[in-house]
């Protein structure tokens, strides 16, 4: 993809690894990125979430209106604090209720919408500019953005692969019986997983209030980040069953994704195109991926 789309944009007379592009890039990728390592954890544990986009939207009103009326602080606590109780009504109505995973979080996400519909009509908030720093400032030719995402991905890729919960996370996802046979305590895991999730896309709701300056009620839904997020998780490999694949893999997922974006828009195509071309990568790569399990 990326010699495709340094030929794509030479042909176009632009610049594919121009600093301009590049860092347009990492921006564009952080905030799908950071709440795709989230689902990432969900979707190792046999589960998903498609509460995200709305939460991300919640949670950019909850920061910008605290960061108004109390300041940066205390809307990180708040929004923290409404991303975990989102994550844990998430696992308790899956584990405790038995409902799947896909109407569980889809009735959660409806729940949302509803409380957004009512209350907002519009972008809410205020966000200090020291805050908005976080959205737009580099290190160098680096997006503090992205650090932000690095940072997130690494520690999910720490907790994966070099803690007890990350090893449980792979047994429960790749098989629960087996792994609750063995004295793992499986709901539990579950629960933490989208707990953990409902917190990346938190966080991702405070770095797109830092970019608008504002909360909206639609910031999160008009990305599309819930099924994106899906999308850039199935792109690095890892199972929707569960139980295979990393986060790793979710990072090349969306890079890919951010790099179709950044052709899209050097080439000026219409949305109707984008999507038409992202879900003929998207069944791409399910397929050689289907076809290399095949070969093994």
């Amino acid at each position: 993809m990326i010699m495709i789309g340094w030929a794509l944009f030479a042909f176009d007379g632009g610049q594919f690894f121009g600093q301009s592009n590049i860092v347009g890039i990492q921006q564009r990728s952080a905030a799908l990125g950071i709440v795709a390592v989230g689902q990432t954890l969900a979707i190792l544990a046999g589960s998903l979430d498609l509460s995200v986009a709305f939460l991300m939207s919640l949670c950019s009103l909850v920061a910008a209106e605290t960061m108004a009326q109390y300041g940066v602080l205390p809307a990180i606590g708040a929004v923290l604090l409404v991303s975990a109780l989102t994550g844990l009504v998430n696992g308790f109505v899956i584990t405790r209720l038995k409902v799947h995973a896909f109407i569980a979080t889809l009735g959660v996400s409806l729940i949302i919408k509803g409380i957004l519909e009512h209350r907002y009509d519009g972008p809410a908030g205020r966000v200090p500019e020291s805050f908005q720093h976080l959205g737009y400032d580099r290190v160098g030719p680096v997006p503090v953005s992205a650090l932000l995402w690095l940072a997130i991905a690494a520690a999910a890729w720490f907790l994966l692969r070099h803690t007890p919960l990350g090893h449980r996370i792979y047994a429960v996802g790749g098989s629960p019986e087996v792994a609750r046979l063995s004295g793992v305590r499986t709901g539990r895991v579950v629960v933490a997983t989208h707990v953990l999730c409902s917190l990346t896309a938190g966080a991702a709701g405070l770095l797109l209030a830092a970019r608008l300056g504002a909360g909206a009620p639609t910031v999160g839904t008009d990305g599309g980040y819930d099924l994106e997020s899906i999308a850039a998780v199935v792109l690095g490999g890892t199972a929707l069953a569960g139980g295979k694949g990393g986060v790793a893999g979710t990072v090349g997922g969306v890079l890919l994704l951010a790099v179709l974006d950044s052709v899209f828009n050097q080439l000026e195509i219409d949305s109707f195109a984008k999507d038409v071309v992202r879900g003929v990568v998207l069944v791409a790569a399910l397929a050689i991926y289907a076809r290399r399990r095949r070969a093994q």
